[in-house]
């Protein structure tokens, strides 16, 4: 497995060789997330660094190199390096020195092993060195990685304590990686659940949106129902739901439609606006994110009629949602784009209706009818509109 550090292609990335010559090689491993995945073969989206060197030092040895650096975390021991050919996040290890669940207070150390314990997932504690790839691993987590088994560095029950958001990263790295459960970690996940009513809501919703945006977290999400945990995150969601949700996740898969949350959680919820609109804001999202799962929350049976006029509608994200959340097909939608309206006031002022509320209400009886007839050319709207006016 270790070999396949060595035939990555990030490794051998310019801007990376050149922050290992800024840093020394010595002072610094690639750590997290870039360590794990490359090893797993999957693709590897972010890259961290973990460095002996305090914030400061960091921060002047990379000016002296031309490396801009934006201090992103100071507070925390982290300095983002902007590179030519990506960014690194450079964090200085750590100790945690006190917890509340929620935050945590740190101290910079000086030994690898110290800044491994605080992390939460054996797999997550793997450091490569940035010139001979040797992986160190404290934990175990190499041969938990094998097994496909996500386990907490340490006693769960005291990791969760520190940290009560662990809960909800357990399931999602468990939806991610996890072959086997680990019966001591779930235990401690269920038994401390009522925990994270005390975090805040972005925390909470970032994590249960990474989890449904994972290629099948079905299995996850029944298993996080049925253990008590679902409940307290999201009490609106019920068995049904739930099955809902995997229905979902096989019309997206026979429709190579590729997963989206907002719309996961719209299946987990009763089709009901209000509640779309109470949850989008117990979970603080985005306006862009309520709109969308008050538009899911919003989809009747009708809706599957006209698939083009109701994306005409609504935008085409939107009808997907809708579709696939009834069980209908979408494939018409794939690739198309709305068409713009080939009538403006102008025209119907020019045939002596005066400006004003009529000519809007022309508009729209005209629009309704295109619509219904699946968008027609503009001599077919020309035709509409000699029949409106007449009438």
């Amino acid at each position: 497995m270790t070999d396949t550090l060595h035939q990555a292609i990030w490794p051998k990335r310019e801007g990376l060789k050149l922050l290992t010559q800024t840093l020394g090689a010595d002072n610094m491993r690639w750590v997290g997330g870039a360590v794990r995945d490359t090893l797993l073969g999957s693709e590897v989206h972010d890259i961290d660094c973990a460095t002996t060197l305090t914030p400061d030092v960091v921060i002047d040895k990379c000016a002296s190199a031309g490396i801009r650096t934006v201090p992103t975390g100071l507070d925390h021991g982290t300095v983002t390096a902007i590179l030519e050919d990506g960014t690194v996040e450079v964090t200085t290890l750590r100790l945690d020195v006190a917890t509340d669940g929620r935050r945590a207070t740190v101290a910079f150390a000086t030994e690898w092993q110290d800044d491994a314990a605080r992390r939460d997932f054996t797999i997550n504690a793997l450091y490569a060195h940035p010139e001979t790839l040797e992986i160190s691993d404290y934990f175990g987590g190499l041969k938990d990685l094998e097994a496909r088994r996500v386990r907490f560095i340490g006693e769960p029950r005291a990791r969760i304590a520190e940290d009560h958001l662990r809960i909800l990263r357990y399931y999602r790295f468990q939806a991610r990686f996890g072959a086997q459960l680990d019966d001591e970690a779930e235990e401690a996940c269920c038994e401390m659940a009522a925990t994270l009513k005390g975090l805040s809501r972005e925390r909470v919703a970032d994590e249960l949106l990474r989890l449904l945006a994972l290629p099948d977290p079905h299995a996850t999400i029944a298993r996080m129902f049925e253990r008590g945990v679902l409940p307290v995150v999201l009490p609106e969601s019920s068995k049904v739901h739930v099955g809902a949700l995997q229905t979902l996740i096989t019309h997206e898969a026979e429709q190579s439609i590729t997963p989206d949350p907002i719309r996961r959680l719209a299946s987990l919820l009763p089709p009901s606006p209000d509640v779309a609109e109470g949850v989008a804001a117990r979970l603080r999202l985005s306006k862009a994110q309520r709109a969308r799962l008050v538009s899911a929350a919003e989809r009747i049976a009708a809706d599957t009629d006209k698939p083009k006029a109701l994306a005409y509608r609504l935008t085409v994200p939107f009808a997907v949602d809708r579709l696939l959340l009834l069980g209908a097909a979408v494939r018409g939608l794939k690739g198309w784009e709305p068409p713009t309206f080939p009538l403006k006031g102008g025209a119907i002022v020019a045939r002596g209706v005066a400006a004003g509320p009529e000519v809007a209400r022309i508009l729209q009886t005209v629009e309704r009818q295109w619509v219904a007839e699946g968008f027609p050319d503009k001599s077919r709207v020309q035709q509409i509109l000699e029949s409106v006016l007449s009438a």
